[in-house]
């Protein structure tokens, strides 16, 4: 029997629990004194570091939608979100990517916030499966990122 079955609540895995203390850290950071130019540019550094660290599929899956959103988006601001790479419009995460090996899943992902503007009628997606960016997903995540900042 699991524990949803038992009735017991097993708390949060460990990667859950590193992603909160990896917010929690960029908050701190984020706190500190300095201008803004200075705060976005060690962040923009940040992500390119948290993307560098990444292995294999991750890795090329971030280095792509990191190009993708920063060329097709350029007023979003890199930063790292729960210790990911995220892009911010006016400080408040639009889309984020998530790796697969972070949370041990079986594919990396692309989403998106409640501010980017991919409203479709009753429903729509806000979070993507990423396995690869042919030329036909560039183009997809292209148009889903320039209509998410409206």
């Amino acid at each position: 029997m699991s524990a949803a079955e038992k009735g017991t609540y097993e708390g949060f895995t460990a990667e859950e629990r590193a992603a909160m203390k990896e917010h929690a850290q960029e908050a701190k950071k984020a706190a500190r004194r300095g201008s803004r130019a200075e705060k976005e540019a060690e962040a923009a550094r940040d992500v390119l570091a948290k993307i560098a660290e990444m292995e294999g599929q991750d890795r090329v899956l971030a280095e792509r939608v990191h190009a993708l959103v920063t060329e097709n988006a350029p007023q979003l601001a890199p930063k790292l979100w729960y210790g990911m790479p995220a892009y911010a419009l006016d400080g408040k995460v639009l889309c984020f990517f998530q790796s697969a090996a972070k949370f041990k899943a079986r594919y990396a992902t692309l989403g998106f916030n409640d501010p980017a503007q991919l409203d479709d009628g009753s429903m729509w997606a806000t979070t993507f499966a990423l396995t690869d960016v042919t030329d036909e997903v560039a183009g997809r995540i292209a148009e889903l990122v320039k209509r998410a900042v409206g």
